[in-house]
């Protein structure tokens, strides 16, 4: 086995425990935490960095083992894409919830006014 190979080696080795212990404490982070607000940064942060750093550590080993794709490539720029989005919409709908039954505001003459306006 040559050095540079072992060096590889060791970089997914490290990536994988790395990814590992991100998703780990996401998803404990998900359960243990008490509010909708909180949690959302959880999943977001750091289960993202999990599976990116997860995925990172497949793509390097593929190239290492002369199987090179990019679909991990993609899956990952999917999920860094897609996370803060989706962390977006449960805030929003957080907040749209917790006004409790309170009439809302009668929206402005304008058309593109908010998310409360009503078409």
């Amino acid at each position: 086995m040559t050095g540079g190979m072992m060096l590889l080696e060791i970089l997914v080795a490290a990536l994988l425990i790395i990814g590992a212990a991100f998703t780990l404490i996401g998803s404990y982070g998900l359960v243990k935490l008490d509010q909708p607000m909180k949690r959302l940064h959880a999943p977001t942060k750091a289960s993202t960095l999990g599976v990116g750093s997860l995925l990172l550590a497949s793509m390097i080993h593929a190239f290492a083992s002369g199987d090179a794709s990019l679909h991990e490539l993609l899956v990952m720029a999917f999920l860094f894409v897609t996370a803060p989005i989706s962390g977006n919409f449960i805030a929003k709908v957080h907040l749209h919830r917790q006004r409790g039954g309170k009439e809302l505001p009668p929206p402005p003459e304008e058309k593109n006014w908010a998310t409360y306006a009503e078409q």
